[in-house]
């Protein structure tokens, strides 16, 4: 499979990466004890997204199982971002399941 048909995925990974990241450093600056789950999993989730990007753009063999991976951290991640009510975790849940979809779609492409 050329990394040309990951380009969706690839797409969702960038910008769930991009939202976690943000997500983080709202959660920081708000209350970082009382986020201190939903800040590790943004971390983790964005962390698993870039890579998650690398394997797709490189066309590894191991992409299906990456994705599969990045799938289930980034609805992970949304779960615990649902939870909260502010609107960057709102977002970043959104963000995550749009991934998590994308994840799964291209883990069974393969």
């Amino acid at each position: 499979m050329s990394n040309e048909q990951y380009q969706s995925c690839i797409d969702a990974c960038k910008t769930c990466a991009e939202v976690c990241e943000q997500c983080a450093k709202a959660c920081i600056e708000e209350k970082p004890k009382m986020m201190a789950r939903c800040i590790a999993l943004d971390e983790d989730c964005a962390e698993f997204c870039r890579l998650a990007v690398h394997f797709m753009q490189r066309d590894s063999e191991f992409c299906d199982l990456i994705v599969e991976d990045c799938a289930e951290i980034c609805a992970e991640c949304a779960g615990e971002c649902a939870r909260h009510s502010n609107e960057h975790c709102q977002k970043c849940a959104a963000t995550c399941r749009k991934c998590a979809e994308a994840c799964m779609k291209m883990a069974t492409v393969h």
